[in-house]
Order: C-alpha cells, then sequence, then structure tokens
C-alpha cells in the first residue's frame, strides 16, 4: 500500500485517509474518492490530501477484517458486516465465551495490521453480547500476512458454549444451629444465581448433617436432576468430612476437594451416577461474585470441569478485591473503596452564566451536590472543574474533596470523565458520578444507588426517576478502563447498551431527574429545594 499526500487532480481512484469538511457535507475517511470528489475537493480550496493506494497484493481492510473473523468466529456466534476495517462477533445465545487463547496470540504477533480481541474464556454473556472483534488498522493489509494470520486459525477459535443443563438438584445440610430463614434464603440466592441460564431448581432436599443421610438424599437427588448441589450446614474442612463422605457412599467420585480462589476455597467437586455433584463452598450463601460461580457455570453449560482444571484456576483467582464482593477482612473506614465523582467543568451554555454557582437555597448549586457526595457512604470525592475553575473552587471552600481541573472540557463529557477517574486510588472499587447540577439528589439515594451494586452480577447502578434514567450512575471498577476511552457527551452511554445484563436500575424518584439547564429549570429547582 501507498501512503501519503497527493495532489486534489490525481486522487481519484485513492483512499481518503482523513476525513475532509467542506462547505455544504463531509467526506470521511476510508472513502474511495471518485472524480466528483476530487472535484469538489479542490472547489473547496484544497490543493492536496493524504491518501491510500492499495497495491496488487493488498487486500482491502473490509475484506480482510471480513475474512479473519469468518474463520475466528464458531459455535453459537455471528459475525457482523465488516465496516471501516472491523468485523464484530456476537453472542447467538446466551452461556459461556471459548476462546483459544494461544491461537489468538499467535494470530496477534503475525502483523500488527491484523488484530483481534476477544472476551476473557469462561466469560459469562447474554445472547447480543460482543465477544470478540478483529480491527484491520490500515485501509488495506498485505495478502501474505492475511494468509499467514488465517493459517493460525485451522478451526474457529471463538465460540459460546450453550446454557445445556435444565434441572439441577439442591439439597441443604441440617443442623440445630442452622436458621430455616438462612436455608430459604441461600436457595432464593442460588436460583437468583442460575437465572438467565434456562437451569431451574427441580428440587430442594433437606438431610441431616451426616454422611449417611446425606448420600441417601444425593442418590434420590441424582435421579431427576442433571446436576446437584449441596449447601451444607457447616464448612467442608476435610476430604473425609461429610459432603466427600456422602458423595463415596453413595457410590460416586470425589473429582477435587479445595480450589485456588478466594472466596471459594472449599469447594467439593465430584460425582454421582454420572451426574456432578458440587459441594458448595460457605461463600456460595451470598450472592456477591466467588470461585463456586466458576464451576457451577461451566458445569451449567455442559462443560467438563476436572481436578486438573480448577487447579489452574489460581492465577485470577483472588475475587476477594472486586467491586462486586465487600471487604470482610478490611475495616469500614479503609479509604478508597468507593468514591463519587462530581462532574461540574461545564459552561453553562443554556444558562446565559455559570449555573454551578447559582444559588439554590442559599447554599451554591456546586457545593450542594459536593455536599451530597461528602455525607454519602462513598469514602472519597473528587470534584472535576472546567469552565470558571476558580469561581467552581471558591464555591466549594471548607469542603473535604479533591478538585481536580479538566483542560479539556469542552471536548466533551468523556474528557471531565476521565479527569475524575483518573483522580481515584487505586483502591477504588465502584464510583458513583454525580452532575453538578443536580442539587436535589439527596445522601440517601447515593446510598442507595451504591448498594445497587451489590445486586448479582451488577456492573452498573442506574438512578430512575419513575422508571426513566436519570442520575447519579455507579459503576463498577471493572468498566473504569472502557469508561476512560469513551469520547464527546455520550459518557457511559454505550457501555450501557453493551453491558445491558449487568445493568440495575435503582428508583430515587424525581430528583433523580432535575437538573438546571436553563433558567426555567433553575427556578424549578429552587422551588423543589429544602
Amino acid at each position: 500500500m501507498k501512503f501519503g499526500p497527493v495532489p486534489v487532480s490525481e486522487a481519484e481512484g485513492a483512499i481518503l485517509a482523513h476525513s475532509q469538511r467542506l462547505a455544504d457535507r463531509v467526506f470521511k475517511k476510508g472513502r474511495r474518492l471518485s472524480a466528483d470528489d476530487a472535484a469538489a475537493l479542490a472547489a473547496s480550496g484544497l490543493t492536496e490530501v493524504t491518501v491510500a493506494r492499495l497495491a496488487p497484493d493488498d487486500v482491502h481492510e473490509d475484506a480482510a477484517a471480513a475474512a479473519l473473523a469468518g474463520a475466528v468466529g464458531g459455535p453459537g456466534v455471528r459475525v457482523d458486516a465488516a465496516d471501516t476495517g472491523r468485523a464484530n462477533i456476537f453472542a447467538e445465545e446466551g452461556g459461556l465465551v471459548q476462546v483459544d487463547a494461544a491461537a489468538v496470540n499467535a494470530l496477534n504477533a503475525v502483523d500488527p495490521a491484523l488484530t483481534l480481541a476477544t472476551l476473557p474464556r469462561f466469560e459469562r454473556v447474554a445472547a447480543g453480547r460482543m465477544v470478540g472483534t478483529v480491527k484491520v488498522i490500515p485501509f488495506a493489509v498485505r495478502q501474505g500476512s492475511l494468509d499467514a494470520a488465517m493459517g493460525h486459525v485451522p478451526a474457529p477459535i471463538l465460540s459460546v458454549a450453550p446454557w445445556r443443563v435444565k434441572r439441577v438438584a439442591a439439597l441443604s445440610t441440617i443442623l440445630p444451629t442452622l436458621k430455616d430463614s438462612v436455608v430459604e434464603k441461600t436457595i432464593r440466592t442460588f436460583e437468583a444465581r442460575l437465572a438467565g441460564t434456562g437451569a431451574d431448581v427441580v428440587g430442594h432436599t433437606r438431610a441431616p448433617h451426616e454422611p449417611a443421610a446425606l448420600a441417601k438424599a444425593l442418590s434420590a437427588a441424582v435421579e431427576g436432576a442433571e446436576l446437584a448441589v449441596v449447601f451444607a450446614a457447616s464448612a467442608v474442612v476435610d476430604e473425609d468430612d461429610v459432603i466427600p463422605d456422602a458423595i463415596r457412599r453413595a457410590g460416586g467420585r470425589v473429582e477435587r476437594f479445595g480450589m485456588p480462589v478466594d472466596p471459594g476455597n472449599l469447594l467439593v467437586l465430584g460425582e454421582v451416577a454420572g451426574r456432578p455433584v458440587i459441594g458448595a463452598p460457605g461463600c456460595a450463601r451470598s450472592p456477591k461474585a466467588n470461585g463456586f460461580d466458576w464451576v457451577l457455570e461451566r458445569l451449567v453449560a455442559g462443560l467438563k470441569v476436572t481436578g486438573e482444571e480448577i487447579a489452574a484456576m489460581g492465577v485470577g483467582g483472588l475475587l476477594m478485591e472486586t467491586a462486586a464482593r465487600p471487604h470482610p477482612r478490611r475495616g469500614r473506614g479503609t479509604a478508597g473503596k468507593t468514591a463519587a465523582v462530581v462532574l461540574a467543568a461545564g459552561r453553562s451554555s443554556r444558562m446565559g452564566s455559570n449555573k454551578l454557582v447559582a444559588d439554590v437555597a442559599g447554599v451554591p448549586m456546586v457545593r450542594r451536590v459536593a455536599a451530597t457526595a461528602v455525607a454519602s457512604r462513598a469514602d472519597a470525592v473528587v470534584v472535576v472543574t472546567g469552565h470558571e475553575p476558580d469561581r467552581v473552587a471558591a464555591a466549594l471552600d471548607g469542603l473535604p474533596v479533591t478538585i481536580v481541573h479538566n483542560p479539556h472540557f469542552a471536548e466533551g463529557l468523556s474528557t471531565s470523565l476521565r479527569v475524575g477517574l483518573g483522580a481515584l486510588a487505586d483502591d477504588v472499587e465502584a464510583a458513583l458520578i454525580l452532575l453538578g447540577d443536580m442539587p436535589l439528589v439527596t445522601p440517601e439515594a447515593c446510598d442507595k444507588v451504591l448498594a445497587g451494586l451489590a445486586e448479582p452480577d451488577a456492573w452498573v447502578a442506574i438512578a430512575t426517576a419513575g422508571g426513566a434514567r436519570g442520575n447519579p450512575v455507579a459503576w463498577s471498577r471493572r468498566l473504569f478502563p472502557e469508561l476512560r476511552a469513551t469520547e464527546g457527551d455520550a459518557g457511559g452511554r454505550a457501555l450501557l447498551s453493551r453491558y445491558a445484563e449487568h445493568v440495575t436500575m435503582v428508583e430515587i424518584g424525581a430528583a433523580g431527574a432535575m437538573d438546571a439547564d436553563t433558567p426555567e429549570a433553575l427556578e424549578a429547582v429552587r422551588g423543589a429545594a429544602t
């Protein structure tokens, strides 16, 4: 491929390298220029443009992306049509991502022009979720490079293993000290874990916490189920404890006791009558992510789990520091557990003056919002300034907040998000994003939204007003990198669609929708403020 500037008079047939804005239209990069296009560029006053011309052995970016993505995608996925050198791959049905990491690495090592990115292996996905993307970085790639990359994909390397198990038996062992309410809550939590997989709990058996009784219950349970899960009244602490002993007495075998995943260490995996049996660790009573999920989801997807595979789960197995799990081994007062980010950089273009310092019930608007964040359960508060930073900072004087300035605030809200997230401590697990022009949100509402991240599989919690999306929004740390990569004023809206199955809605009432963008809206806010 030949790349570089050429006179406009010689640009016909070439691919435009950079978008060009004309008086009446825009020519986007990647456009193959016609004679009329070249004439229009010349008429606009341009004398030269940067273009790419394909050589005889070059493959156009879209053709290359389509070919590679088509080879990569296997069962359970679909490949979208390639555009601008990108072909996205989506799950056709819910299940677990399967990917050959070695093949992906080999493919990506062939030529920097060809790239494949995927979700991690065993990531749980819903139908329609993007699982991979092929991107050809330049406008074309050499045929030899494409052939070499395809050589590392003799068979599809990215697929989705669909949910297969439909009937799951649950068993609880009982001791006098175990409350019945705990047993019932455990089963409700277990049913919530299975939600979305198509599997149902077809029976719940209670048995005394002793091997003989549990063995009898297990033998009966597996007759009508494809998988059995035992929740013990007391933790398994030895390979001859109640659950592994009962599995053997029922004529089964124990595949593995213990796993290098925390929380989840005390898991038991075995089989009875050819049916998998999981002895759930104590943490499985909680909806928070733990090692039990890793084994359960693979078995529900019909995947075999061996002792060797469990032994290999140690890298990445430290789950206790995720936003989806609280920190029982750290004090509540530890700084940086959660944070609030107040976006206060806007130009107030519809207001005519800086709305952030406008009086609301005797207090500057931005101060009310920041004070609300300080009074919430957030351990730290960051305020991002932009337009008139000194005036905004003065309005915050005396509050225990960190003020950071966004010099690029005019480029959109996403730049303030990037600055705010960048100011957070490394141990922040979740961030609550508040808008500086929404002063009616209360500390209690903030806490309610943050608490939404405790919902099973929730990565985002959105405040709603009468069921409609509003603000603030709480984000799990796992999405911080993608939040930082957003552009313009869209903020995280694209991520809400991409990760729809991980979004939970939290109703907080009208305050979640009342901002002060205009003089009329400001008066309405003032009338509602106390």
